[in-house]
């Protein structure tokens, strides 16, 4: 917590966070008395050259999360501090799971910090509290953000486990994270027409080729957590896949939905991050185990 890199990421994610809700706070102030979720538009609300706060968060977050983790066992190594640490009577999977919750602790603190402070400037500017509804899906924001975060925190800790050098881990997890959130969007739609190419005289296959694309893209974090976000905070998403026209019948179109009918439509997204973290930590809980740590 008073380590020079973590001063310098809260002062980041502080800065950029101002800046963002600075622009927000003057595009949304002529709605005050007629949108009734101006909270949520906060975290939403882009004024140029900023992006909105959610935009800053879905690039921060990962930053950060390498940030913390990138060294976090082989700078034991390279320290050689990790058998001072191991001939404590503590065990293997406690050190480890030390390091990941002790990351994701800091990230959290972080997280709710930004939104106390988002909240305060909200209530101060606009002079209005934020409802039961709003506050609801805040929570959900910032568990949905902590478990984003927690994939890359969990993959930094896997390649500090893989690599004896902190460059070398740090580069790796900089690079799988640039695939996934600049150059997957391109490469799922490549995969897709390859896996399901189109049959001109059907069309129900080129539908089939979008989903498989869609399915293939949320195979990033990056995608999971932007469609999840779409669905808390914007109340009036009903779908976060293909529409027909048969499927609108009845359907009252702009009407926002309530929080329990947004909760069931981000849950498979919000399972897929909370199960990616569990995944890639279990992975590099293994190969930890499977090490052999010399004085």
């Amino acid at each position: 917590m008073t380590s020079a890199r973590m001063h310098l990421v809260t002062l980041l994610i502080i800065l950029t966070a101002a800046g963002a809700i600075y622009g927000a706070i003057g595009q949304i102030k002529s709605s005050v008395g007629q949108d009734p979720f101006l909270f949520l538009r906060l975290l939403t609300t882009s004024q140029q050259p900023l992006p909105s706060f959610v935009a800053f968060l879905g690039f921060l977050l990962p930053l950060v999360g390498i940030a913390l983790g990138f060294d976090a066992v082989n700078g034991e190594y390279n320290r050689r501090t990790m058998s001072r640490i191991l001939s404590q009577p503590i065990y293997r999977d406690a050190l480890l799971a030390g390091k990941f919750l002790g990351g994701l602790t800091v990230i959290g603190i972080c997280l709710v910090t930004l939104w106390l402070l988002i909240t305060g400037m909200g209530i101060l500017t606009l002079g209005l509290p934020p409802s039961g509804e709003e506050i609801l899906r805040g929570i959900a924001f910032l568990i949905t953000s902590l478990a984003y975060a927690g994939v890359w925190l969990a993959v930094a800790l896997l390649f500090s486990t893989i690599f004896r050098s902190p460059a070398t881990s740090a580069l790796a997890a900089l690079t799988l994270w640039l695939v996934l959130t600049l150059f997957w969007g391109m490469i799922a739609p490549l995969l897709a027409s390859l896996f399901a190419p189109v049959n001109p005289y059907d069309p129900m296959t080129a539908v089939h080729q979008v989903e498989v694309a869609h399915a293939i893209a949320r195979l990033s974090p990056n995608t999971l957590y932007g469609e999840t976000m779409l669905a808390l905070l914007n109340p009036a998403t009903r779908t976060l896949g293909l529409v027909f026209v048969s499927q609108l019948e009845g359907a009252v179109i702009g009407a926002p939905l309530p929080f329990g009918q947004s909760l069931l439509l981000i849950w498979p997204q919000l399972s897929g991050l909370i199960a990616a973290m569990i995944l890639v930590y279990t992975i590099a809980y293994v190969i930890f185990q499977r090490q052999e740590i010399r004085a």
